[in-house]
């Protein structure tokens, strides 16, 4: 994964929970690898696991390369979809755990919510490190408290790892983002509505 390349700036987020059903979650994936989108991934926090590993095996029939496909949490359930990697937060499996389960090849991802875990996060087997929020978010029931472009600069400085900021980016605040020192900007809300136009212009706006 080329963290460096301008389309890999925006690290679209598929919340089931922001869709009426999984027709609609489907077909914003096809806008997304429309629109160049290179890394997606699936969160789905209430389903099932029979449910989300049919909903993750559409996503990957429909997507493919070169677009990189990240599972939220499941270990197991990335490697039964043949996803690309799997992202862990901070009450999930351990990244240590992940790597076992999915092996050396897959990218893993660990969110983080102060310097603290990020400077751990540094030292664990990890492509990349998510930090945030770094706006007042409503994609969560209890967000963690905000961090703001000054905990992003402070992650900034901690890991040489590349670095995905969430939480609240909009089209109107990204490049904002990417200036404090992020590599990507992973975004839900601001993609759910016109979901490849969006895309679009995130991309128009970090390129």
């Amino acid at each position: 994964m080329d963290w460096h390349s301008e389309a890999s700036r925006l690290y679209a987020i598929l919340d089931s929970s922001c869709f009426p059903d999984a027709l609609h979650l489907f077909q914003a994936a096809d806008e997304l690898v429309r629109a160049g989108v290179l890394i997606v991934q699936y969160r789905n926090k209430n389903g099932i696991a029979r449910e989300m590993l049919a909903h993750a095996r559409e996503l990957q029939a429909r997507t493919g390369s070169p677009a990189k496909l990240i599972m939220n949490d499941r270990a197991d359930l990335c490697l039964a979809a043949e996803f690309d990697g799997v992202h862990v937060g901070q009450d999930d499996l351990s990244p240590e755990s992940a790597r076992k389960v999915v092996g050396p090849k897959r990218l893993l991802g660990v969110s983080t919510h102060n310097p603290e875990q990020v400077a751990d996060a540094d030292l664990m087997p990890v492509e990349y490190i998510a930090v945030g929020p770094v706006f007042s978010t409503t994609s969560k029931a209890n967000p963690d408290p905000v961090i703001g472009l000054a905990g992003v600069r402070r992650a900034r400085e901690l890991t040489h790892k590349p670095l995905v900021a969430i939480g609240g980016i909009t089209r109107g605040n990204c490049r904002s983002v990417i200036d404090a020192g992020a590599d990507s900007v992973a975004v839900i809300s601001d993609l759910v509505r016109e979901t490849g136009k969006s895309a679009e212009e995130f991309l128009q706006i970090l390129g």
